[in-house]
């Protein structure tokens, strides 16, 4: 019986190390704790009477003109993060309205984007009356988007005034997405065929990250990873690695706005690293960069390539058939055109009560990028939930962030994104 007792012995030990093994590449690393002391609750609710007393009030107190309209947007910002609202705030955003068509681009876009995110019906007469002023064109879309999502019967007039911008540049692609979106304003969300997407073939050893979201961003998404061999990364308990993933901004402006949800379509992924920012905290983040924003070659992984005029046709290449022609998916390839930038994946050091009560809750939103939960010790500050890390874990045990992070729409369904969704189109 001994040699038996021997072989079991060896067998459990054996297990055992072959789950501590997976647990360091899949978890959180074993030998290393982070620390973010901006997370401790000393920390925190300092930071949080700081933001109301000087961000908000302090900066609300003071008349608005031109001179001091930076502070009235620091305010605004402030308000937007913590989700602070008061009868008294809200006597002073309609202050701000008043002679709104006067101030400057900043504040117009500021303003536009604190109601969407914290009022988005109750501002409806006073954001539709700034749309008919002599206002930018990203201003114009802002004001279009939050009237058509307020006021669904002025759509037809919204496309009106829409078309006559497209008529004096029909390059513009600000302008460009919302004559499509307000075209298409009730459409369902039909998509093409998810397995041609998931099981596509792009450049010799790509890793793909793939961020299934609902069209409603305030509910959670989730993301799964396909290693450089085209295999879907196991989990440590389960067929198939995923952790929940946001891709809701703070203002909850489409994506081809600035500070929008996360735009949908393709991103080059091109590494790790680590943010400054006491917002985002210390574990690694994984750079992303769209059409656009960066060159053909390196989006393409294609050094052969020497056209650098970014169009559709490009984008266009790295698609499989049936998702040629959706233009839905085109977004990232927008947004890039229309400006937007330093969009990544990241984790989050950001108190997650603000949230309290939102779909997305212990989640937080970020100015568009895409974002997973970690939980912070606030005693002292140290990391003790990391979704951010396995999914870092995860792309390196894939082959390392090189290759692409596809960010797709599921449908309209008002529900957070379960790996059930998922399931059927990966095997």
């Amino acid at each position: 019986m001994k040699p038996v007792h021997n072989y079991l012995s060896r067998l459990i030990l054996t297990v055992f190390f072959i789950i501590a093994v997976l647990f360091t590449v899949i978890a959180q690393p074993a030998t290393e704790v982070l620390y973010a002391k901006d997370t401790k609750t000393a920390n925190r609710e300092k930071l949080y009477k700081n933001l109301v007393n000087n961000a908000i009030t302090k900066n609300l107190s003071v008349p608005l003109t031109d001179s001091t309209e930076e502070n009235w947007i620091d305010a605004f910002n402030a308000m937007e993060l913590i989700r602070y609202k008061s009868p008294w705030t809200d006597s002073r955003i309609q202050e701000a309205f008043k002679g709104a068509e006067k101030r400057s681009d900043d504040f117009q876009r500021s303003l536009v984007e604190l109601v969407n995110s914290m009022y988005p019906f109750d501002f409806s007469k006073e954001v539709n009356k700034l749309m008919n002023t002599g206002i930018t064109e990203k201003v114009f879309a802002m004001c279009a988007e939050y009237t058509a999502a307020a006021q669904p019967a002025l759509i037809p007039e919204i496309k009106t005034r829409a078309k006559q911008w497209f008529i004096k540049d029909k390059e513009n692609a600000i302008i460009k997405t919302l004559c499509y979106r307000l075209d298409h304003y009730t459409d369902k969300n039909v998509l093409p065929s998810l397995k041609e997407i998931l099981h596509q073939s792009f450049f010799k050893n790509a890793v793909v990250v793939f961020s299934f979201q609902r069209k409603n961003r305030n509910y959670p998404g989730l993301v799964i990873v396909r290693d450089s061999a085209g295999n879907f990364t196991k989990g440590l308990y389960t067929d198939f690695f995923y952790v929940p993933q946001l891709a809701r901004s703070i203002s909850n402006l489409p994506g081809y706005l600035s500070n929008g949800n996360t735009p949908q379509g393709i991103y080059r992924m091109f590494g790790f690293a680590v943010s400054r920012s006491n917002f985002i905290g210390p574990t690694p983040n994984i750079q992303l960069t769209m059409p656009v924003e960066t060159s053909i070659q390196h989006f393409m992984n294609d050094s052969s390539i020497t056209d650098t005029v970014w169009t559709e046709t490009w984008y266009k290449k790295l698609l499989p058939s049936p998702w040629q022609n959706y233009m839905p998916f085109y977004e990232s390839f927008y947004a890039g055109k229309a400006g937007r930038t330093e969009i990544i994946a990241h984790g989050t050091t950001i108190n997650p009560s603000y949230y309290k009560g939102q779909p997305y809750y212990p989640l937080t939103p970020t100015l568009g990028c895409l974002c997973t939960k970690e939980i912070w010790n606030e005693e002292d500050g140290s990391r003790s939930i990391s979704d951010q890390q396995q999914l870092v874990n995860a792309i390196q045990l894939a082959g390392g962030a090189n290759g692409y992070y596809i960010v797709i729409e599921l449908n309209d369904e008002q529900r957070t994104v379960s790996i059930e969704d998922i399931l059927p189109f990966l095997k």
